[in-house]
C-alpha cells in the first residue's frame, strides 16, 4: 500500500490515528501519533478511510421494559369426596413358562375419610398371626402394611381390624374380619391380569357411626368380633379321601382360562383339601392329576413337600388311575 508523507494513517494494532512523517526504507516509515514518531512496518499500517467505510455505527437501544406477566390465582383444590376405609391388595407376578402368576399380594389402608383414625390390625392364617400392627392414618393417606404369600392367600386368611375416629370421640369403634374365598380372590386376579385394575379394594367402613351402648349385628362385610365363629370341623368343608384335578371337574367353564390360571385353581384346590384332610386327621387320601406332560403332577408334588404333616406320597401305576394318581399318607404328632 502507498502513503506519502503527511498522509494520515491508523496503527492496525491499537487503533491509534497518525501521520506519516518519513520513509525509512522500503518496509519501515516513520509515523507520529500525539507528538511522538517512531518506526512502523508497512503492513501494520492503513489507511484510515476503510476503517470509516467499514465500520459500522452501533446504536445502543434503550431497554425494553421488562414484560409483565401475569399471576395466575391459585386454584381451589376440589373437594376429594369421604369413601370410607378400605384395604386395598395389589398382586405381585412372575413368569411361569411365558405366562405370569401371582406369587405375593401387597396389602395397603386406605383412610378415605376427612378425619384421622386410629387402628389396630392382625393377619391370621390357619390361626396363626403373620403380621400385626397398630398406629394411626390421617385423613385421605394410604400406608402400606406389609406384603403376604400369595400361597397363604388360598387359605383364607382373617384380615381382623379395628378403626377408631381420633377427631370425634362421640363415635364409636368399628372393628371387623374380612376374609376372601378362593373363588373370589381367583376372579379378583384375572381381572388384574386382564387389565381391569392393577388392585382390589375391600370397604370396612364408609363412615363412623355413634357410640352404642348395646352391640348390633352389623352387616356383611362390617362383621363383629363376637359374632366371627372359629374354624372348626363343624363348620369348615368336609375332607375327601379321592380328589380330583381336572379342571372340568372344578369349574363349570373352561372359556378364556390360560393355562398359567388353570394350573393356579388346581394348585388353590389341592391346598385346601390337604388341609381339610389335617384338620379331619386323615390316613391317607389319592390326588388324581392325570398324566399329560407331566406338569400338573410336578406342581402338585411341590406343594407335597411343603407340608410338614405329609408322611410320604408315591406315583406308581395302578390299575385304577394308571400313572395319573399320587398316593398321599398323612402322619400327626
Amino acid at each position: 500500500m502507498k502513503f506519502s508523507i503527511g498522509d494520515k494513517v491508523v496503527l492496525k494494532r491499537t487503533g491509534e490515528e497518525g501521520r506519516v512523517t518519513a520513509f525509512i526504507d522500503k518496509q519501515l516509515i516513520e509515523v507520529e501519533v500525539n507528538g511522538t514518531a517512531f518506526p512502523v512496518y508497512l503492513e501494520e499500517v492503513d489507511h484510515p478511510y476503510l476503517r470509516w467505510f467499514t465500520e459500522k455505527t452501533v446504536v445502543k437501544k434503550k431497554p425494553l421494559p421488562a414484560e409483565q406477566i401475569p399471576v395466575e390465582k391459585p386454584l381451589a383444590r376440589p373437594q376429594r369426596l369421604a369413601r370410607g376405609v378400605y384395604l386395598s391388595f395389589i398382586p405381585v407376578f412372575r413368569m411361569v413358562d411365558m405366562e405370569e402368576m401371582a406369587t405375593h399380594v401387597k396389602v395397603y389402608l386406605l383412610n378415605e375419610l376427612p378425619v384421622n383414625v386410629r387402628f389396630s390390625y392382625d393377619v391370621r392364617v390357619k390361626e396363626s398371626s403373620v403380621f400385626m400392627h397398630e398406629g394411626s392414618l390421617h385423613a385421605f393417606g394410604n400406608l402400606y402394611l406389609h406384603t403376604i404369600e400369595y400361597q397363604d392367600m388360598n387359605d383364607q386368611p382373617r384380615f381382623n381390624w379395628e378403626l377408631t375416629d381420633v377427631q370425634n370421640e362421640d363415635n364409636g369403634e368399628e372393628a371387623g374380619t374380612l376374609r376372601i374365598k378362593p373363588a373370589k380372590l381367583f376372579g379378583h386376579i384375572s381381572d388384574v391380569l386382564a387389565g381391569k385394575s392393577p388392585s382390589f379394594d375391600y370397604c370396612l367402613i364408609d363412615s363412623f357411626g355413634p357410640k352404642k351402648d348395646e352391640p348390633q349385628p352389623v352387616s356383611t362385610p362390617v362383621v363383629r368380633r363376637s359374632v366371627v365363629e372359629p374354624v372348626t370341623t363343624r363348620n369348615i368343608e368336609s375332607p375327601v379321601h379321592e380328589l380330583d384335578l381336572h379342571i372340568e371337574q372344578l369349574v363349570s367353564n373352561t372359556r378364556g382360562l390360560t393355562n398359567a390360571e388353570i394350573i393356579q385353581i388346581q394348585l388353590s384346590t389341592l391346598q385346601r383339601y390337604v388341609h381339610l384332610a389335617i384338620v379331619h386327621r386323615q390316613e391317607r387320601m389319592v390326588v388324581i392329576h392325570g398324566l399329560g406332560k407331566g406338569k400338573l403332577r410336578d406342581e402338585v408334588h411341590a406343594v407335597l413337600k411343603k407340608v410338614p404333616e405329609v408322611a410320604r406320597y408315591k406315583n406308581e401305576w395302578s390299575g385304577k388311575y394308571g400313572f395319573g394318581a399320587t398316593e398321599v399318607w398323612f402322619r400327626y404328632i
